[in-house]
């Protein structure tokens, strides 16, 4: 019986998304050549081109398909707590060598999929608890939560994209308590 083709296609597909991500980590961006993620996953050159144009949309797609994991914990019932593990593992992902290679070679070449695909799905969580937060009275109901949620994780994002100090922990707990008390306080 003759081995089945798309079955093979697809282990060819892994193959070259996972070599193309442990390239991307071990080499950066800048190093990293279709002709090394072909000899890694053991194919040729010309497979890969038949399926992505260039090394960008080849790190999309091996980003998507082996990036960062959706977050599974249940929310404590603690705004602090749960936005505080949210911060935290937003700048963990961050801070993951290929996660931020792909990134930043994705954010300059205006991929705006990487919003969609990868930067949303924490935005959505953090609005989430932040309505259920509202419900229980934890926030004011005239909170806007997605300005809320965009000053949660906006300092995130820029401290990971400018480099303007170390994404920390520490920042992002900092960064929930400043906003909680804001979004707290009353005159």
């Amino acid at each position: 019986m003759p081995p089945d083709a798309a079955r093979r296609s697809d282990r060819s597909r892994r193959a070259i998304l996972v070599a193309a991500l442990e390239l991307v980590e071990a080499l950066g961006y800048s190093r990293l050549t279709i002709e090394a993620v072909a000899a890694r996953a053991g194919v040729g050159k010309q497979t890969i081109y038949r399926w992505w144009p260039s090394k960008g949309p080849l790190l999309f797609d091996a980003l998507v398909e082996f990036g960062p994991s959706e977050p599974d914990a249940a929310p404590t019932g603690v705004l602090a707590v749960d936005l505080k593990r949210e911060l935290r593992a937003a700048a963990e992902e961050l801070a993951e060598r290929r996660f931020d290679q792909v990134c930043r070679v994705l954010v300059h070449e205006a991929r705006t999929d990487l919003v969609t695909l990868l930067l949303m799905p924490r935005r959505v969580l953090v609005e989430e608890r932040l309505r259920t937060a509202q419900r229980l009275g934890e926030v004011p109901a005239d909170v806007d939560v997605s300005a809320a949620a965009e000053l949660l994780l906006g300092p995130v994002h820029q401290r990971w994209f400018l480099r303007t100090a170390p994404l920390t922990g520490e920042f992002t707990d900092a960064v929930v308590d400043l906003v909680i008390r804001a979004l707290t306080a009353r005159p």
